[in-house]
């Protein structure tokens, strides 16, 4: 089995892009766990269903299929709402566990390893990882880098609404009974307000040499 490396924090923070290059780096198989309640909370509302219904969302999470997570749709502002929503669902956690600690565990052959991003790895998904990264800045910050994200996709974006709807998904994860959003102890804890990509790659990169080492 290969060694496993855990990457959490809060949203726009720059794990994904972190997590992506690690993955490219290190030859490991990359899942963005995030996606995984994207995809349910979007398949509820899709159809017309609200995403605080736990019946529908665990509908949705018992048939969702891998193939889904490629879906550009669940990039969307739309999605994330949704994903905050059936994430603190205890139904659907559970439902979607079994398919991420079997991710860590069995990475598709040829791959020296797994890394998985997301809210609760190293707490909750993985909590045996060999690697823990905590990934985190200003909620200012944050909100700049989605307002951004949205614009260059061609989506309408106003600054004041971003920066209000990620302090609510802030307390909302992190005041969550189910496994909120929190650094496990021993992660390595990395504030990227003031980094760049490559500065925070390195910093994450220097985080799991050291860990394994």
């Amino acid at each position: 089995m290969g060694k496993i490396i855990a990457v959490d924090g809060t949203a726009a923070s720059g794990k994904g892009t972190i997590a992506k290059k690690l993955a490219e780096h290190l030859n490991y198989a990359y899942l963005d766990t995030g996606k995984l309640y994207r995809a349910v909370g979007y398949n509820v509302v899709r159809f017309g269903g609200d995403a605080e219904d736990p019946d529908a969302a665990l509908d949705a999470a018992n048939s969702l299929n891998y193939t889904q997570l490629d879906d550009d749709a669940l990039k969307s502002d739309q999605a994330a709402q949704a994903a905050s929503k059936v994430a603190a669902m205890p139904e659907v956690r559970a439902a979607l566990l079994a398919f991420q600690k079997n991710f860590a565990s069995n990475p598709p052959v040829g791959k020296d390893g797994a890394i998985l991003d997301g809210r609760d790895i190293g707490t909750v998904v993985c909590p045996y990882a060999d690697s823990k990264i905590y990934m985190t800045a200003s909620v200012e910050i944050r909100a700049e880098r989605r307002h951004k994200e949205l614009i260059q996709r061609g989506e309408s974006s106003i600054y004041a609404r971003v920066l209000e709807d990620l302090k609510e998904r802030d307390q909302r994860d992190s005041n969550r009974a189910v496994a909120p959003l929190k650094p496990a102890d021993d992660a390595e804890i990395i504030d990227t307000s003031d980094l760049s990509i490559d500065e925070a790659f390195e910093a994450a990169l220097n985080a799991v040499l050291i860990s394994n080492s």
